[in-house]
């Protein structure tokens, strides 16, 4: 089947883009700030222990009554640590998420990186397949990035593959997921997305991609859960979007291909 361009299609009709910089969710820095916070209780509470041991009054009521003689000292000690401990844990938290943020992403385009994306594919395929959802698989290769190397040299590479990236981050939508595969190839995840809307999508960023500034092309494959059937494992997904990526390379490049599983091949999408 033969796949003409689609129209364009708008930013706001498909959303801004989840594949964008890995950003920290914040999360490890709350918990850390509210791990320390409980932390710091064991300042005061370590400090009435000690005085109530040290007189030999023990019982509840002692305690109260201590608390009570010298309520400046228990509350200085129980704000100063709670400030110091929480202040401290958050910052460590976000450490962690940096160091995450950094794993995660590719530091060159600042998608996400191939070991990152595997992960959420996995995920969705999962998800997906438990809801007899239908799920989009994009491959996205660079047209001719070895002969932009050895003409223009590597820098001119590098900004086209970031214009790549920039293509995907403007044809998708929030919830879809960008990724750098892997040197000039490019994956996007396009969760709840049947065969009609990933040719669309895939259209579109390679529309954005070649009206980039760059000169460059790309060359899409597309594999869709929906009309491939119930597939194994996320594997057998990559698998059928690259067989469908290397058709468009083989017939010419600059174009979409859609797998077709129930064929056993790639059919040619439009240039």
């Amino acid at each position: 089947m033969v796949w003409a361009p689609a129209p364009a299609l708008s930013l706001h009709e498909r959303g801004r883009d989840e594949g964008g910089p890995v950003k920290p969710s914040g999360s490890r820095a709350t918990a850390g700030g509210l791990a320390g916070a409980l932390l710091a209780l064991g300042a005061p509470l370590g400090l009435l222990a000690t005085r109530s041991m040290v007189s030999g009054r023990l019982s509840l009521g002692d305690l109260l009554t201590e608390v009570r003689s010298d309520p400046a000292t228990y509350t200085y000690v129980t704000l100063s640590t709670l400030l110091v401990f929480a202040l401290f844990g958050r910052t460590l938290g976000g450490q962690a998420d940096r160091l995450y943020e950094l794993s995660a992403s590719d530091p060159l385009t600042r998608l996400r990186n191939r070991r990152a994306f595997e992960a959420r594919l996995r995920e969705e395929f999962a998800r997906s397949d438990r809801r007899a959802a239908p799920m989009s698989l994009l491959l996205v290769d660079l047209d001719g990035l070895k002969a932009l190397n050895d003409a223009a040299g590597h820098r001119a590479g590098d900004e086209a593959l970031i214009g790549v990236a920039a293509a995907l981050r403007g044809g998708s939508r929030q919830a879809d997921v960008a990724a750098r595969w892997g040197g000039d190839e490019f994956a996007l995840l396009a969760p709840d997305t049947g065969r009609e809307e990933a040719a669309a999508l895939a259209e579109r960023v390679r529309e954005l991609a070649a009206g980039s500034g760059h000169g460059v092309s790309v060359s899409v494959g597309v594999a869709v859960l929906e009309n491939l059937g119930r597939m194994g494992d996320a594997e057998a997904m990559v698998r059928a979007a690259d067989a469908a990526l290397y058709e468009a390379k083989r017939s010419g490049r600059n174009r979409v291909v859609m797998a077709e599983a129930e064929r056993g091949r790639a059919q040619r999408g439009a240039a």
